[in-house]
């Protein structure tokens, strides 16, 4: 089969590779008819996580027809269109009962944080992803579910991480009806996460970036006010003049590892590799954030330290959230928002491009070149 294949910082390709097996009673193979490159993806592409070995396959967004099933599967049949969420989980140990399924115990030997995720390095267990023509999907009764009728196969790839995580973004953001939200980031996440910050009661949104191109989509998608931190002397100073010198209720960080804004901050995480992601974002979300605020990150950030201003998150009373998100929690409530119209997530997808031509995807994406924000995988048997 085709796939993906990481061969070093910048450098992927396609190549042959073997055609994944049953390894466990319990697995399907699914073949992939869609997947997406996420933002995280470039964390992976840049170099910036570690034991991401070469020949990795990456792709942690992806939809597909079953192709076949161990003798243990009872909610799949070979045909299903299904939906895979990132997380890969058991949903019976201690942290999968309380739907801390992107904690689970059981599928990665480094679980002391995350749980297993698809395509994204050994630190998430060594799982291939979906950015081939074939996956295995390992726990085939837990993870996956049937796409209903009703939806369409851009809207549910977008459902298997990029929209939960902003919608859960706004949810750790705990809004209280009426408050300014500020959402720090203009990406597929960011836009989620401001579009669904209207559905918890928001009463002011604003989305700050550095794209001209991103920004006007957050107007247009999310009905956002925006700020162009380049055009700002100081954005913290400007966030907390837009807010009556106070600071914004909430703000959620949906940046991580490589936010712009601080060359040396910027040098020392995404070139130096001295940090586990540059925290520019997180530390503009602490000092914009009014006292007693609620901040919210699901930028992705490596396991190393980052110089991040906690004393003054203690000093202003902050309370912080943080997770990678639960996917299949998220489902049942997304579901009813997409088929009543409210969320239409592919509205922000910009480019699909074909599995062989994945490195000039990776290369668009990284670069912000075309005016590219979500762009989707198309493998050449789907």
């Amino acid at each position: 089969m085709l796939a993906m294949t990481y061969r070093g910082p910048y450098k992927v390709r396609v190549e042959e590779k073997d055609r994944p097996k049953i390894e466990h009673p319990g697995d399907a193979i699914v073949r992939v008819t869609l997947a997406a490159i996420c933002g995280s993806d470039l964390h992976l592409y840049h170099g910036m996580m570690p034991d991401t070995r070469i020949g990795h396959t990456f792709g942690h967004e992806f939809i597909g027809v079953v192709d076949e099933v161990g003798p243990d599967v009872e909610t799949l049949k070979v045909g299903d269109r299904v939906m895979v969420p990132f997380n890969i989980f058991c949903g019976t140990c201690y942290f999968c009962q309380r739907g801390l399924y992107s904690n689970c115990h059981n599928v990665n030997p480094n679980a002391t944080a995350v749980g297993g995720i698809y395509g994204y390095s050994h630190t998430t267990g060594g799982y291939d992803g979906g950015q081939a023509e074939y996956v295995r999907v390992p726990l085939a009764d837990v993870g996956p579910t049937i796409i209903p009728d009703w939806m369409s196969d851009e809207d549910a790839v977008t459902l298997t991480d990029a929209l939960p995580t902003g919608y859960f973004g706004a949810q750790l953001g705990d809004i209280v009806e009426g408050d300014t939200v500020v959402v720090f980031g203009a990406g597929p996440v960011g836009l989620y996460a401001a579009k669904s910050s209207w559905l918890m009661g928001a009463g002011r949104v604003i989305v700050v970036d550095h794209l001209d191109y991103r920004l006007a989509k957050a107007r247009e998608f999310a009905h956002a006010e925006t700020y162009n931190f380049v055009e700002l002397g100081d954005v913290v100073l400007a966030l907390k003049r837009a807010t009556d010198g106070l600071g914004a209720d909430v703000v959620i960080d949906a940046v991580g590892a490589e936010a712009d804004g601080a060359a040396l901050q910027h040098i020392t995480a995404s070139k130096l590799k001295l940090q586990g992601g540059s925290p520019i974002a997180l530390n503009w979300a602490i000092d914009s954030v009014r006292k007693g605020g609620t901040i919210s990150v699901m930028g992705a950030y490596g396991p190393l330290f980052s110089a991040v201003k906690f004393g003054d998150a203690m000093n202003k009373g902050l309370t912080i959230h943080t997770h990678q998100c639960p996917v299949k929690r998220q489902w049942p409530r997304l579901f009813e928002h997409v088929r009543n119209g409210y969320l239409t997530p592919s509205d922000i997808v910009t480019h699909r491009i074909p599995l062989e031509h994945i490195a000039e995807g990776y290369h668009l994406f990284s670069s912000k070149l075309d005016g590219i924000i979500k762009p989707l995988v198309v493998p050449s048997a789907a």
